[in-house]
């Protein structure tokens, strides 16, 4: 098992011109990317929220997070980004990777296109149902399947 790093751009998503060219170390098994916070305070992007997080060690440390635009070639996405400390790896996290629909060969140690996948309802060229309409007939599915004699589980 090897590290992989790669070189993407990081931005603000309300002023996409202001980046930053970045290292970063793939990290799937981490939910969210870490930049280091000056660098995202360069760029204006403002922390939203903190967060509490638990490390390996089990000791638990807050962050700031917010959000950036992550651009790797042709791709790019926005997703919520923790504002590194001192010390926190540059990290690019599963959710990240994601969004730009990528995901990482860890033989190849390189990142990879992610097959794109839409679910239909019913017939894909057929006009969609409203979300309403097909909560009803879920809710309806599920109604009559649970007073039926046999309790069973179905799907709509």
């Amino acid at each position: 098992m090897g590290l992989t790093g790669v070189r993407m751009q990081v931005a603000n998503f309300a002023a996409p011109d202001i980046a930053e060219e970045l290292e970063l170390l793939v990290d799937s098994g981490a939910i969210y990317s870490v930049v280091p916070g000056e660098i995202l305070a360069r760029l204006g992007v403002e922390p939203r929220r903190e967060r509490e997080f638990g490390l390996a060690n089990a000791t638990r440390i807050v962050r700031r997070c917010g959000v950036a635009l992550f651009r790797y070639g042709d791709r790019d996405a926005v997703a919520e980004v923790i504002f590194g400390e001192p010390g926190d790896a540059v990290l690019l996290g599963a959710f990240t990777l994601e969004a730009l629909g990528l995901c990482l060969d860890p033989l190849k140690r390189e990142l990879l296109p992610l097959p794109m996948i839409l679910a239909a309802w019913g017939d894909a060229h057929a006009p969609v149902a409203s979300l309403s309409a097909r909560r009803a007939v879920r809710v309806t599915t599920t109604v009559t399947a649970t007073v039926a004699s046999k309790p069973r589980t179905t799907t709509a």
